[in-house]
């Protein structure tokens, strides 16, 4: 099981085992049973990092290590290839914004010591369902559950909040549309959804999975540390490659706004 799995499932126990009123430690044999499908206790495995400062183009064993870690704790870097480009950056983002690091790309002592210590993410929605979605629109994080247990945490940027007026032709016509630019809070379902770059009237979103009306989770070209869209939850494109192969219709998708640290 990946580690950030079993980080996320272990944060989720803890949360679990409070609302009933009991610490995780003396927990009765009963409860234990009950959420064992859902937890697990297993600690992240050994990890030194090389502690070595990395910045965007670097190249070597490092970066590899660097990959291959955010890979095991649930944070897509993309190809595991010593290279650190745009896929990594954001898995590092990811990762740093979930350990209250400031994010950034440079690679340096204190994200390499919380690579070694992660700190588990905590679920949104404690006892949401064992497949789900949760997008945190204060930190523009993805956190993508299967089974009780996360296997995808990923940069996003979701709606800017800053209305906007459209003119485009739409269907043969010259139209004009305008909207708030706002990602609502709320619990949804996916819907319909398109493989490869899908054209609506505000842009071309790439493999659109779609959970509120015309608001969808699709991969763009510019995915910025601050919310830029015109409401969708935009992701990395290498995540959005991967995202139809994780993600089914009718899974609930819960949208929280949570307080700053």
């Amino acid at each position: 099981m990946p580690i950030g799995r079993r980080l996320a499932a272990a944060a989720a126990a803890a949360v679990f085992f409070a609302g009933l009123g009991v610490s995780s430690g003396v927990a009765s044999a009963e409860v234990t049973s009950s959420v064992r499908s859902y937890v697990t206790f297993t600690e992240p495995a050994p990890f030194t990092a090389p502690q070595v400062k990395l910045k965007l183009g670097a190249k070597g064993a490092a970066v590899k290590q660097l990959q291959t870690r955010l890979k095991e704790l649930g944070y897509e870097p993309g190809k595991i290839d010593g290279r650190y480009g745009g896929a990594t950056m954001t898995a590092v983002w990811a990762f740093q914004k979930v350990q209250g690091i400031k994010p950034s790309s440079t690679v340096a002592s204190k994200t390499w010591q919380a690579l070694e210590e992660p700190v588990a993410p905590k679920p949104l929605v404690p006892r949401g369902k064992p497949d789900r979605a949760e997008v945190d629109l204060t930190r523009q994080l993805l956190f993508l559950y299967k089974g009780g247990e996360v296997i995808l945490i990923s940069h996003v940027s979701s709606g800017s909040g800053v209305p906007y007026t459209e003119k485009t032709v739409w269907q043969g016509q010259e139209r004009i549309f305008r909207g708030d630019s706002k990602t609502p809070p709320g619990n949804f379902k996916t819907t319909w959804r398109r493989s490869g770059w899908h054209k609506s009237y505000l842009g071309e979103l790439y493999n659109p999975i779609f959970f509120n009306g015309g608001i969808a989770f699709h991969g763009a070209l510019s995915v910025p540390l601050y919310p830029a869209s015109h409401g969708c939850v935009r992701l990395p494109m290498h995540v959005a490659e991967e995202l139809p192969k994780l993600l089914g219709t009718g899974v609930p998708v819960h949208v929280r706004r949570t307080a700053r640290a």
